[in-house]
């Protein structure tokens, strides 16, 4: 008999925690290509970092993957696998020019890390190729996404609760929206110049 009452219990705390969680998906229009979309802070919670870093490879004279999001305190490595010299530097990040940094120019199969703190987008440039560009996109949750082709997007396990959520576009202006979150939420954005 006890041992039923604790499996039902058991049970119940495992159902409550899956419904707790629900999806933000929706469209992003008004613009071509890969949009992000992000739940914004959330007053008095941090999340740790992952302890992989993601990789951003300088390959054909083009930052690969052009678009990287990652949750603030992630450490990005950045490796050149060109035959050719590269440099990482991005003049802000959010906007930010205090936040400037240059990681310096390296021949190819080094790697260079940094650590990405503050939230924003930071645009990314090389000293010796100016045609390239990319951007890591730092969120301040986990709770982030990118848009696929069509500008579908899918945030899953978000706790249930109301949020700010933004949506970023390179060369757009973000567009932030209050989204309440319980089960399935749809947040559609259209964005502009």
């Amino acid at each position: 008999m006890k041992r039923n009452v604790l499996i039902a219990i058991v049970a119940v705390a495992a159902l409550s925690l899956i419904a707790s969680a629900g999806t933000i998906s929706g469209k992003v229009s008004g613009v071509t290509g890969e949009s992000v979309v992000y739940v914004d802070t959330i007053a008095g919670k941090t999340f740790p970092p992952p302890a992989t870093h993601p990789l951003i490879d300088q390959k054909g004279l083009l930052f690969q993957p052009h678009i990287t999001v990652v949750l603030a305190g992630t450490t990005v490595d950045f490796l050149n696998s060109d035959t050719v010299a590269h440099n990482v530097f991005w003049p802000s990040v959010g906007g930010n020019k205090k936040l400037t940094h240059n990681l310096g120019t390296w021949p190819k199969g080094e790697k260079r890390s940094f650590k990405f703190d503050n939230p924003g987008a930071a645009p990314l440039f090389c000293n010796v190729h100016p045609e390239m560009s990319g951007y890591v996109v730092v969120a301040p949750t986990p709770y982030f996404a990118t848009t696929d082709k069509s500008g579908e997007y899918k945030i899953e396990n978000v706790p249930d609760g109301s949020y700010t959520v933004t949506a970023w576009h390179e060369g757009a202006k973000n567009q932030s929206k209050p989204v309440t979150v319980s089960g399935d939420t749809k947040a559609d954005f259209t964005l502009s110049k």
